[in-house]
């Protein structure tokens, strides 16, 4: 795996994933309470002995990186590294990046300077296991250009990604872009040629694109060097490609989660709570995933009780419920409260005793939950601070709401407490 560079894409603005993008960059985003979803991809390739390894991000991008400079320290005995590519304009391109192909063009110059083979381009955004040397061994023995690593999909989802179709080789020979109607009825496959038995064939008719492709160095330098105007690897580079170029797909077979919603992001987290087996799993230490050492105490739980939860170290719980919920790094949960359904992302520091009765005393609202507060099917970002006997528990019902000064907004139903908000005792949303 010397021979292959990864790109890692975190460039995009994360509108969906709102508010939580407000002060990060989607890739910074924390999941599983202790984690960061780029440690997914950086994870995945340090695993499959890939340790070239860029990021390119463009919004919010101080967290992504202090986070990846404070985790990833390779030995200077090796050449591995993982390096932020932040956006940058420069006399020959005073843009800012148009689209995932662009981002790499725009730093094509660095890239193509390393002595490699390949280019493995990932998504920064995706929750899922995978080992790249099998993917990248597929991508030699068939000898492609260009290979993309696909799931087998049902018509439910369908819609939602980019289809396409495969010959008997499993070459690509056409794309639709997120089709409907007719259009997607045409894009039906046998996907038994994949692998798959006739019954998981029939339930998966449609072949979708992960955004998740290999390509040779020339293949790539010559296809973004050739058509500046196409600014995308999904809609245009490589729909474009396969009729020049040896386009193949790669079937993977695992649990994979687009983390692209609020709504997605929230389930995911959650799911990973379900017992026996959860859909992702962060023990398998054949595979683990890394992510910056804290250093942090054990979690304290006074008199609790906790079902089917996650709780990541540092925590401070007093007698309170906690069902069904994940819990990050240094949360802090007095007596009285239930928490339901939800995932608080915890705090990034503890505030001294002192601080927190003088600051009950006067009035004000120490950081974490307080007592008697009630949270049902919600997005807790980090360092909030939620007065006593609080109700978050979305009573209307509301479906979709912005109220950024109250320190919430309402997305899919459910309740998103931005970072740092201050939520008063009493209140009820």
């Amino acid at each position: 795996m010397k021979k292959v560079l990864a790109i890692i894409l975190g460039g995009g603005a994360g509108t969906r994933l709102y508010p939580l993008t407000k002060l990060r960059a989607k890739p910074a985003v924390p999941i599983a309470g202790k984690y960061r979803l780029i440690d997914i991809p950086v994870s995945n390739c340090i695993n499959s002995e890939i340790y070239k390894i860029y990021v390119l991000t463009q919004f919010n991008s101080a967290s992504l990186n202090r986070h990846l400079s404070r985790t990833y320290n390779f030995s200077g005995f090796s050449d591995g590294f993982v390096e932020v590519l932040a956006a940058q304009q420069t006399a020959e391109n005073p843009n800012w990046f148009q689209g995932t192909a662009d981002a790499v063009r725009q730093y094509l110059w660095m890239f193509q300077e390393w002595d490699v083979d390949q280019f493995l381009i990932l998504s920064g955004d995706h929750l899922y296991r995978m080992d790249y040397r099998q993917f990248i061994q597929r991508h030699q023995e068939t000898g492609a250009d260009i290979t993309l690593s696909v799931l087998p999909i049902d018509e439910k989802r369908a819609s939602d990604f980019g289809l396409m179709k495969i010959d008997d080789n499993g070459r690509v020979v056409s794309f639709s872009e997120k089709p409907k109607g007719d259009a997607l009825k045409a894009m039906q496959v046998d996907t038994s040629i994949l692998g798959l038995s006739p019954e998981q064939a029939q339930k998966s008719p449609y072949i979708a694109s992960m955004g998740i492709y290999v390509f040779n160095k020339d293949a790539l330098i010559k296809l973004l060097k050739e058509s500046p105007e196409r600014t995308d690897f999904g809609k245009e580079i490589i729909p474009a490609s396969a009729k020049d170029y040896n386009v193949q797909a790669y079937l993977f077979g695992g649990y994979w989660e687009d983390i692209g919603t609020i709504e997605s992001f929230y389930e995911a987290n959650l799911a990973l709570t379900k017992q026996p087996q959860p859909p992702f799993s962060f023990y398998d230490e054949t595979a683990p995933i890394y992510t910056r050492s804290r250093y942090l105490p054990p979690t304290k739980m006074l008199d609790c009780q906790i079902t089917e939860s996650m709780i990541s170290e540092g925590c401070i719980l007093k007698e309170c419920r906690i069902d069904h919920s994940v819990l990050g790094v240094r949360s802090r949960v007095e007596k009285g409260c239930l928490i339901q359904d939800t995932l608080l992302m915890g705090s990034d520091f503890y505030e001294p005793f002192v601080e927190r009765q003088s600051g009950l005393q006067k009035g004000g609202v120490p950081l974490g939950i307080g007592a008697d507060t009630t949270i049902r099917r919600a997005i807790v970002d980090k360092n909030a601070r939620i007065g006593r006997n609080v109700q978050i528990i979305n009573k209307d019902r509301v479906e979709e709401a912005s109220r950024e000064s109250e320190g919430f907004y309402i997305r899919s139903g459910i309740v998103v407490i931005l970072k740092n908000a201050i939520i008063a005792d009493r209140t009820i949303i």
